[in-house]
């Protein structure tokens, strides 16, 4: 028998963590923290429902916040074992780790100093000192290498494309195959490769995202270029919230590609983001894990302007230039894209590129749905700016992509887990699955275990 606790990522899109309790080894799949809805971050200050201290081992797909951010906690309360992934993926939990304690500790210093907190003091979810001793838990693992983990568990990491790194996680356990598919990528992905498809699976665990949408078809390069015409024409700026790993690259290849291509001016773009500035050089140590080649990787970071200090931000603010500015964070809830927000969110010549998905909660689905002020470190902020959404962005495969992901797969699935996704799009992925393949399938809630014996 196998107990699986749905401990993140059932009913929402983020939190992912997964729970296999077995005879011989307990794992942890994934361990990100919440973000979002108010409910669910405050979820990141509770005990996990499972004795953290016997947990073996904790096996990462890929190195997004929400797949590692609650990481630090985990080793706070007990956890001791080893943490494993790809070689690019601890690169990039390392780097992501080290920097959401930097903003808690920020934060809880804000709120401290302006006083807007319910605590007192206000303290932060995970400091610098408790990332640094999960990432001395690290250890990484070769892609398509079976890995023993007992007499009878195994487990092998298999390229699915989504950000450098990137995997989904097959375990075979007495003999059956848990297949967990991590977020999977997209078939034509301007950096990455295609996902590789799972050929067999007992029992399947698949992310729902996009589970009810199709991508549009439209093209990206000919909406990026009426945007910085706009801008231009305006004199205004551009201010794009982008996640650090993959998708700033994504836009700074486009934007770099559109200038060579003559299809815009020189227009100045700044790169506000240490993490993303960190996760560049993650592409130049890992050159075969993306498409891009050495001459195009230093010409593209040539063609920005990289914002290294604070000080920067607000020069870059004041320069009067009509400018890109591509900062983190990618759902608007926090890093240096609040500070533009703060003195550019009221001027109506400010447009705002939401790239991919923004989850329930964040202020990046606020202003999606029309928001007329945004709530930035206990103050209100008018929205008079143009809010712009590019979906066909997102890193994250739509239905029929996921369909074809798993359309290699040769027998019936025993059972079939939906996770990773609201409810909308986990009920019309469920519905649709199960039009096409027949397959058995169910939607976890959040906190559930479902014991599966074979």
């Amino acid at each position: 028998m196998v107990k699986v606790h749905f401990l993140g990522a059932a009913g929402t899109v983020t939190g992912s963590k997964f729970y296999l309790e077995t005879n011989e080894k307990n794992i942890l799949i994934d361990c990100g923290m919440f973000q979002g809805r108010k409910d669910l971050r405050k979820s990141n200050w509770e005990p996990l429902p499972v004795s953290v201290d016997l947990i073996d081992v904790v096996l990462l797909t890929h190195g997004h916040l929400d797949h590692t951010g609650y990481l630090p906690r985990l080793v706070k309360t007990g956890f001791k074992g080893k943490i494993i992934g790809t070689a690019p993926t601890l690169a990039i939990t390392r780097i992501i780790l080290l920097d959401s304690a930097k903003i808690n500790e920020e934060e809880a210093e804000i709120a401290n100093r302006e006083r807007y907190s319910k605590h007192s003091p206000a303290l932060p979810l995970y400091s610098i000192q408790d990332a640094e001793n999960a990432i001395t838990l690290f250890r990484a693992e070769e892609i398509n290498q079976w890995a023993q983990l007992s007499e009878n568990i195994r487990y092998r990491f298999r390229f699915n494309g989504h950000i450098i790194g990137s995997t989904f996680i097959e375990i075979e356990i007495s003999g059956k195959l848990f297949v967990f598919s991590g977020d999977v990528g997209r078939q034509n992905d301007i950096l990455l490769d295609p996902p590789v498809k799972p050929e067999w699976a007992d029992f399947l665990f698949v992310e729902s995202t996009y589970g009810n949408k199709l991508h549009p078809k439209d093209s990206i390069e000919d909406r990026l270029v009426a945007l910085v015409n706009k801008t231009l024409y305006e004199r205004g700026n551009l201010l794009i919230p982008s996640f650090a790993v993959e998708r700033l690259q994504s836009l700074m290849y486009l934007f770099w590609k559109l200038y060579r291509k003559n299809k815009i001016p020189n227009i100045p773009i700044f790169i506000d983001s240490p993490m993303g500035s960190n996760v560049l050089s993650i592409f130049e140590r890992f050159p075969n894990w993306h498409k891009l080649s050495p001459k195009e990787y230093k010409a593209m970071c040539a063609h920005v302007n990289i914002v290294d200090s604070y000080r920067q931000t607000w020069e870059t603010i004041d320069d009067p230039r009509p400018k890109i500015v591509i900062a983190g964070s990618g759902m608007v809830t926090g890093g240096r894209i609040l500070t533009y927000l703060q003195q550019l969110l009221d001027n109506p010549k400010t447009n705002i590129l939401l790239v991919g998905y923004m989850a329930e909660g964040t202020r990046g689905r606020a202003l999606l749905e029309g928001a007329n002020e945004l709530k930035i470190f206990g103050k209100y902020y008018s929205v008079k700016a143009s809010i712009h959404h590019e979906e066909s962005l997102s890193a994250h495969a739509d239905q029929k992509e996921l369909l074809d992901w798993m359309d290699s797969i040769k027998n019936i699935p025993e059972h079939v887990f939906l996770i990773h996704g609201e409810q909308e799009a986990l009920q019309e992925f469920k519905t649709k699955i199960v039009d096409v393949y027949k397959w058995n399938v169910h939607i976890p809630e959040i906190f559930e275990t479902v014991e599966l014996i074979f």
